[in-house]
């Protein structure tokens, strides 16, 4: 006999309709706008990368601005490119 008060998914449609956040905790899950925005990451690394680039011209003294900048330009680089790497493989797990 077959019960449907078990919890169990009969289709992968009733699978991925089933939301992990509790509407009771977090509304917005309730209509669709619940996590990230898919291109928000990037798109923010690119402006970033774009501001700080913008940094190197000016009038200053010392290079150690230089090498901040560089520094943050590289993390935020690498940041992009593990979240790029990520979004890739994400289908194959």
């Amino acid at each position: 006999m077959l019960c449907d008060d078990t919890g169990v998914a009969r289709n992968s449609r009733e699978l991925a309709q089933q939301s992990e956040v509790d509407p009771q905790d977090e509304p917005s899950a309730e209509w669709g706008w619940h996590g990230s925005l898919p291109g928000g990451t990037i798109a923010g690394g690119v402006v970033t990368i774009i501001l700080c680039a913008a940094f190197f011209i000016g009038p200053y003294q010392s290079r150690t601005q230089d090498l901040w900048l560089g520094g943050v330009i590289i993390v935020v680089l690498i940041g992009m490119a593990l979240q790029i790497r990520k979004k890739r493989n994400a289908w194959r797990r």
